[in-house]
């Protein structure tokens, strides 16, 4: 079992120990899971997530916060022991990220079943056209008596062909750029919505390009207020961000619970692979890498938990050096793999193509270099 001594600084309660450790047992039992069919994997996934009670973290009804520093143990927990799990659990929480902090009580029944494992959610903002740079979506919501109609492409949406519902971010116009953003609750089988394409990417999980050709949509449809997309969006990723250098930080830690197997136990000249100075010092910047991205992902958690509106900088900090880093971390644990780093059945080999998409979602890390630039700075 990796290192948990973690979980004394004090950052956290008595009851994220609790939840660490149930959490911790479940896993050991229950993953990792067949991956042979993605689709079939997550959507049972969601459902044992939620069955075994631990989606009701993803999302928060009323009178409920998110505790961030939940989710970030939860993500890293689920992605120590099976990348795609941790993908399952994180989409209900993003996918449902808007509904939690802006939904109308309308909406929030979708929580219900969300938080249950028996609806699949998504997050539906990347365009083929605007990626990191939001304020050029180019889907629209045009009003219309009653309601608004959708056109446009979203694409790389995570749960894309699987979901139940969807967020959908589309320009409905009140001002130029971001503030003209609005954000909406699309339910899966609403007429007009098309899966063009499911996405194969080198860590398979559900991805597709959806198209929305005069999707109708009610008035009750829009989360919060028109023109508030941007805010929504950046408000959504802001407790999220975090949460990915937490899942970062899970595939490290096994890299390097890896790595420390392997170089204890492959002899060498007498002795083993840990009896060199070389191989030390491999596994010393491992152990750096993985404290210091801990310190930073769960110093974001704490700070949004003790009450801060925003974190931008934190959670920036936090994703950036957590991906960055466990990206290292995997390199270096499959260089003491040798050939066994590449072949496929081994843990390290695995991690290697999970870790790497890390790097771009929710914000690339050149991105997150402005941000944390901009704050600095300003």
């Amino acid at each position: 079992m990796s290192d948990r001594s973690f979980l004394n600084w004090p950052f956290f309660e008595e009851r994220h120990r609790d939840l660490s450790a149930t959490l911790e047992a479940w896993a050991s039992a229950n993953l990792p899971v067949d991956h042979s069919d993605v689709d079939a994997a997550c959507k049972g996934l969601v459902t044992s997530l939620g069955a075994a009670g631990f989606l009701r973290h993803s999302g928060a009804q009323d009178g409920e916060t998110l505790d961030v520093r939940n989710l970030c143990l939860i993500r890293e927990t689920l992605a120590r022991h099976d990348g795609l799990a941790d993908f399952a659990f994180a989409m209900q929480g993003l996918g449902m990220g808007a509904v939690s902090l802006f939904g109308t009580p309308e909406q929030r029944q979708w929580l219900d079943r969300t938080r249950a494992g028996k609806a699949i959610s998504a997050f539906a903002l990347t365009e083929p056209g605007s990626g990191s740079d939001v304020a050029h979506t180019a889907t629209l919501a045009e009003r219309m008596q009653g309601g608004f109609r959708l056109n446009g492409d979203k694409t790389y949406i995570s749960n894309g062909g699987i979901a139940d519902l969807y967020v959908i971010f589309a320009r409905t116009g009140e001002a130029p750029g971001a503030k003209g953003l609005s954000a909406f609750l699309l339910p899966a089988d609403t007429a007009g919505l098309e899966v063009v394409e499911r996405i194969e990417v080198i860590a398979p999980h559900p991805l597709a390009h959806l198209r929305l050709t005069n999707v109708d949509l009610p008035e009750g449809a829009l989360i919060g207020k028109a023109g508030e997309g941007f805010k929504i969006a950046m408000s959504v990723l802001d407790v999220f961000r975090s949460t990915v250098g937490a899942a970062a930080l899970g595939f490290a830690r096994r890299a390097l619970d890896e790595a420390l197997a392997r170089v204890q136990k492959t002899r060498a000249s007498g002795g083993t692979l840990a009896d060199y100075q070389m191989v030390q010092g491999h596994i010393a910047d491992m152990a750096l890498e993985v404290d210091a991205a801990a310190l930073l992902v769960y110093r974001a958690a704490w700070i949004r938990d003790m009450g801060a509106a925003r974190i931008t900088r934190e959670a920036a900090m936090a994703k950036l050096y957590a991906t960055e880093a466990a990206q290292r971390v995997i390199d270096s644990a499959l260089q003491l793999h040798g050939g066994d780093g590449v072949r496929h059945g081994f843990a390290v080999e695995s991690l290697y193509r999970e870790i790497r998409a890390l790097r771009i979602y929710e914000g690339a890390t050149d991105v997150q270099r402005v941000v944390i630039a901009r704050s600095v700075l300003g």
